[in-house]
């Protein structure tokens, strides 16, 4: 076995007491800090010379500041404390945040899907621009206050209710 297959395979614990000594870095330690800043340099250079990186990074930080929006208008009744001093109760909230989270999404992608669907049999033409700005983390047009009844779908084929008008008056 050659020695960078076998570096692969060392547990992380060990990698970390060879690169530290007591609270002094070792050589090996010291060098790969050298060879993380050379990366970290490189992505500081590129953020500075290239505004296409810059939104790129932008584009990226807004989708995840979208789901922790979203996290948090789902999260409102305890006021996005986690309550229980116990490891398995906060495992257990935020194991229902998540489930939660996932079928905010689902909802969203299955709707979004068929109002694009039903734009493009109208003869409308959505462009690969605009697609790629749909994001299935809106959350404005749900009722977090509500009751939801939980109805199992029958067969593979669910079907969607119809969809209205952006402004139609609510039923």
């Amino acid at each position: 076995m050659t020695p960078v297959a076998c570096f692969w395979r060392t547990p992380a614990a060990l990698l970390l007491r060879m690169m530290t000594s007591g609270d002094r870095m070792t050589g090996l330690g010291e060098a790969f800090a050298h060879y993380g800043r050379i990366f970290k340099t490189l992505h500081l250079l590129q953020f500075i010379d290239s505004e296409a990186y810059r939104r790129m990074i932008g584009v990226q930080l807004n989708i995840g500041e979208g789901r922790h929006a979203l996290g948090r208008r789902i999260f409102f009744g305890r006021l996005g404390e986690l309550r229980h001093g116990y490891r398995d109760g906060m495992e257990d909230q935020l194991g229902a945040l998540g489930m939660a989270l996932n079928a905010v999404v689902w909802w969203n992608t299955l709707y979004i899907d068929a109002a694009v669907k039903e734009l493009e049999n109208s003869g409308l033409t959505i462009s690969p621009e605009i697609r790629s700005r749909l994001s299935p983390l809106v959350h404005e047009h749900i009722n977090f206050h509500g009751r939801y009844p939980i109805v199992r779908s029958h067969g593979d084929g669910a079907i969607l209710h119809p969809l209205r008008a952006p402004h139609a008056a609510e039923e």
